[in-house]
């Protein structure tokens, strides 16, 4: 399996920091404090767990990397806090009052959740400037909808969001015409147009040049900070280029969860995935 031998060619490597698995405790606290709660989460499919008393906290402005093979429970767990499944048991907040688990899709992404799917979708037959100004937040009727004007306010804001994807001298290009690259970033900037307080972002990097990989790299990064950010990803080198905290996912559980060294020489993902 792809994934598999990606991840065991990253631990075959030999490193020379020493192995540690913070607590639970030394991991929620930050600069920011935990801005997301994934607490004893567990959900089952025909007797499959998918998720297994998960338990993840996220911290605001930073960026947290998931990986872990296929069926680790990577995509469920991001279903779960974006209100696409519900789980059997547990709790999901968004800040310390914020219920996910009694909120809708379209609630939990107006409370400032934001989710990018591996596939980007925008609106092919519409530009790059026209695909944002639709994502922005505004009275969607239909007469408020043609009427509309853009103050200096929103065109600024715009321009700013543009200018953080790279996208400013695209902006009057239809969005079909992109890049596949330029189409993932142009998604990235559709969230960012919303003003999550958190971006959960799945594969962002596939299929993508190296220059675009690259690209992406410093995109997610520049993000952190003024958004929580977190990166589901299976390419190890990329994980590796934006890594601060990395947390390991394991038949629906964490695993481990550390410094990208950290967790290479972890002994039970050594095990887990070398077989040793």
């Amino acid at each position: 399996m792809p994934v598999l031998d990606n991840m065991r060619a990253f631990l075959r490597r030999e490193q020379i920091w020493d192995y540690l698995i913070p607590d639970r405790e030394v991991m929620v606290q930050g600069p920011g404090g935990p801005i997301l709660y994934v607490e004893d989460v567990t959900l089952s499919f025909d007797g499959f767990k998918a998720l297994n008393a998960l338990s993840l906290y996220i911290n605001k402005g930073e960026l947290r990397c998931i990986i872990g093979a296929n069926g680790a429970g990577k995509s469920t767990m991001m279903d779960v806090i974006t209100g696409k499944l519900r789980p059997d048991t547990g709790s999901v907040y968004f800040g310390k009052n914020i219920n996910l688990l009694k909120l809708s899709e379209p609630e939990i992404a107006t409370c400032g959740v934001g989710r990018k799917f591996q596939k980007p979708t925008v609106f092919e037959n519409h530009t790059v400037l026209q695909n944002l100004e639709l994502a922005m937040r505004a009275n969607k009727k239909v007469l408020p909808t043609l009427f509309a004007r853009l103050d200096s306010g929103r065109a600024d804001r715009l321009q700013d969001v543009l200018a953080t994807i790279g996208l400013e001298a695209e902006q009057k290009r239809l969005a079909g015409s992109l890049s596949h690259g330029q189409k993932q970033w142009l998604e990235i900037g559709v969230l960012l147009i919303q003003d999550p307080q958190l971006l959960l972002v799945d594969e962002p990097v596939a299929g993508m040049t190296p220059q675009e990989t690259e690209r992406t790299a410093q995109l997610l990064t520049s993000l952190a900070g003024e958004h929580s950010v977190v990166v589901v990803e299976h390419d190890m080198e990329f994980v590796r280029s934006i890594a601060r905290t990395v947390t390991v996912l394991h038949q629906g559980s964490v695993l481990a969860e550390g410094s990208m060294q950290q967790i290479q020489d972890n002994p039970q993902v050594r095990e887990v995935y070398l077989g040793e």
